[in-house]
């Protein structure tokens, strides 16, 4: 078994800017699967750099309300809203509330820093 309390992770800055904790990870941990999963949070009136990595991903929002744009597209997010992000999408999420926007990120496969690429 692997467990994890969030309170327990180091919080970090990623490279889009958004503040990450990082809850699992197949390099880090004996798991049977093959992506990872972060905690992350947006202060309010920020916004993550433009970004793209070669895995997909799919945030899932639990408070805040902001935007998400992927390539074109734009859509509004707030709590319970889940998006995809394919490999290669090109992607920012705006905090547009009075308060910090948190989600959780899965990427798959598990994220690596030579997978990612900062548009800005």
């Amino acid at each position: 078994m692997v467990h994890v309390m969030l309170a327990d992770q180091p919080e970090f800055l990623a490279g889009d800017h958004t503040l990450l904790r990082e809850l699992l990870h197949p390099g880090k941990q004996t798991l049977g699967f093959g992506y990872s999963m972060a905690h992350g949070t947006l202060a309010p009136g920020a916004r993550s750099k433009w970004h793209r990595l070669t895995s997909s991903e799919v945030y899932y929002i639990i408070a805040g309300r902001g935007r998400m744009a992927i390539d074109d597209s734009v859509v509004e997010v707030g709590p319970g809203s889940v998006i995809y992000v394919p490999p290669g999408g090109k992607q920012s999420l705006e905090n547009r509330g009075p308060t910090a926007v948190e989600f959780l990120c899965l990427v798959d496969p598990a994220w690596r820093l030579e997978d990612e690429e900062i548009l800005e």
